[in-house]
């Protein structure tokens, strides 16, 4: 038996060929003992029920199959409020499935539009698989794939022969060997050689999700962003691409076009603002000034040129032959207006080198002459001398101690032996080294001096102090004393070390700060309370100024 409708063209032939029905692992119909077209009076809201609604061409032969029907020409399906359009098809009306030719459209309202070459819907499944030139249209989304399959009871399509979904309103494109896209929450999870690329950088991993209502990117996996001001690489956060803020976990990297890095547990980052925050086991490098600034937590402007870290910071400085461990409760890094890179200190600092450590409430590093300036109980030691005063400005030539000055109060101090050190302390110091020893040293104003020389069996048995106005001391190598000048006038005595009340053995200020001086790298964090005590206290200046007003 055979059956043709058509409209005003005739049929010129009959098909012959029994199709090969995609649909038929979702249709499994009663045998039928004859075909019949849709009724136009019945319900097309029926539930999950595709219902035929034009076609300019059907047609049935059940010596071929009773199942389906053959469809051509402006055919027009409907399933509830979702109209399905091809140029042809074959219908399984008792499973309400179908398999689609040419010009498939899918629609529903004026929200989702899908397009493809082949379409086969199975009903029971209510699954359709859309085949070679896909493409669905979300409002500001697009997928584009040549193999999707969508859930119609969940609305989410699954691509599985690379797919791309373009975000029109945030000009983002992603692409993927592998997606699925939630049509209700416009989530989409990509998966196996991930792209996400806009104007401003690209994104490469294995596993992503994006949403295409919130535009931010949720990273899952090893991902490198690349753009043309740094490069990040992390494997788990998430990037709001619409803002350009993004938060990392898991020790991400922020790598600068001029090789500065920003590393941490967390890491905050904003490309407009090109900066970016981390905290814990922060690390902040900057290998054109040989910097590295380590901490809790640390910020990093790249516009500013300007790096601070805090929480047990630290900064290495290593543009000399031996690196510079340097501790305190701020440390950051910025150019002044001369673009010279600084290095600044705040709060309990603690420094140490193998030839020279220090202590000091602030401190500043310039890399361009390798000048460390000291602030407020500022204290340094080399070998068995101590040196201390309100501010210590100390040149660094080839590693190794050039000179120094103390313009606000200055006091040098020498472990003899015992009990015994030779001190002096002035209004102002210069001091000059060679080969990381001391050679001369000049001192103006309020000149004071306690010595014990050396005799020639290499003991001690007397005691020199004296003071005067302006005093240069020169020394030779390993530290032989070669000539002290003190002028205009000199007062003092010499007393045998028998003779000596123990009130005699220092000057006024004589401080020993021993048990404060860093001896290895590590010792840069330990500021226990007698250091805090110390950078609490009144300046020597203030101290004198007070003495002063009391007098």
């Amino acid at each position: 038996m055979l059956i043709v409708l058509a409209g005003n063209a005739a049929v010129a032939t009959i098909w012959a060929a029994q199709p090969i029905r995609a649909a038929k692992a979702g249709a499994k119909p009663k045998r039928m003992a004859k075909i019949k077209p849709q009724i136009p009076k019945a319900n097309r809201f029926q539930k999950n029920k595709v219902f035929l609604e034009n076609a300019d061409i059907l047609k049935a032969d059940e010596q071929l199959s009773t199942e389906y029907q053959i469809l051509k020409g402006h055919v027009r399906f409907r399933r509830g409020d979702m109209f399905m359009f091809c140029d042809s098809a074959y219908f399984y009306d008792e499973t309400s499935s179908l398999d689609a030719f040419g010009h498939v459209k899918m629609s529903q309202g004026d929200t989702l539009f899908v397009y493809a070459d082949v379409l086969h819907y199975y009903g029971e499944d209510q699954i359709a698989e859309l085949r070679h030139n896909v493409r669905l249209e979300n409002r500001n989304t697009t997928l584009m794939t040549d193999s999707l399959d969508y859930d119609m009871t969940s609305d989410v399509g699954y691509y599985f022969d690379r797919g791309v979904i373009v975000d029109s309103k945030n000009n983002t494109e992603l692409s993927s060997l592998y997606g699925r896209y939630e049509l209700k929450t416009k989530q989409a999870e990509f998966s196996t050689n991930v792209q996400l690329i806009n104007d401003q950088y690209e994104m490469y991993t294995d596993l992503l999700q994006y949403n295409t209502g919130t535009h931010i990117a949720t990273i899952l996996d090893e991902t490198e962003i690349v753009s043309d001001s740094n490069t990040i690489h992390t494997t788990s956060g998430w990037y709001n691409t619409s803002v350009d803020d993004a938060t990392f976990y898991n020790r991400s990297k922020v790598r600068s076009k001029d090789g500065k890095t920003l590393v941490g547990d967390t890491v905050y980052y904003n490309r407009k603002r090109n900066y970016g925050e981390a905290r814990g086991n922060v690390i902040i490098t900057d290998p054109d000034n040989k910097v590295i600034l380590d901490g809790d937590y640390g910020y990093h402007d790249d516009n500013a040129h300007y790096s601070y870290v805090t929480r047990r910071a630290r900064a290495r400085e290593f543009s000399q032959k031996d690196t510079v461990y340097l501790h305190a409760d701020t440390l950051c890094t910025l150019l002044n207006e001369d673009s010279v890179r600084i290095l600044r200190a705040f709060n309990a600092v603690r420094f140490y080198r193998t030839d020279i450590q220090g202590i000091c409430d602030s401190l500043q590093l310039s890399e361009a002459d390798t000048i460390i300036n000291m602030y407020r109980h500022a204290v340094v030691w080399s070998d068995e001398r101590q040196v201390s005063g309100e501010e210590i400005n100390l040149h660094l030539k080839d590693s190794t101690a050039d000179w120094a000055t103390l313009p606000n109060f200055g006091l040098m101090v020498e472990h003899v032996g015992e009990d015994y050190y030779d001190q002096l302390s002035g209004k102002k110091m210069k001091a000059y080294f060679d080969n990381k020893e001391l050679r001369r040293l000049d001192v103006d104003g309020n000149v004071m001096l306690i010595m014990y020389p050396q005799e020639e069996d290499s003991t001690y048995n007397k005691q020199v102090n004296a003071e005067s106005s302006y005093m240069k001391l020169l020394l030779k190598p390993k530290q032989e004393l070669e000539k002290v000048s003190m002028w205009p006038e000199v007062t003092g005595q010499v007393t045998p070390l028998y003779l000596l009340r123990r009130s005699q053995l220092y000057l006024p200020q004589f401080k020993w700060h021993d048990k404060l001086r860093p001896k290895k790298p590590d010792d840069i964090y330990d500021v226990g309370d007698e250091m805090r005590q110390l950078m609490a206290a009144p300046s020597e200046n203030i101290r004198r100024r007070a003495q002063s007003k009391t007098q």
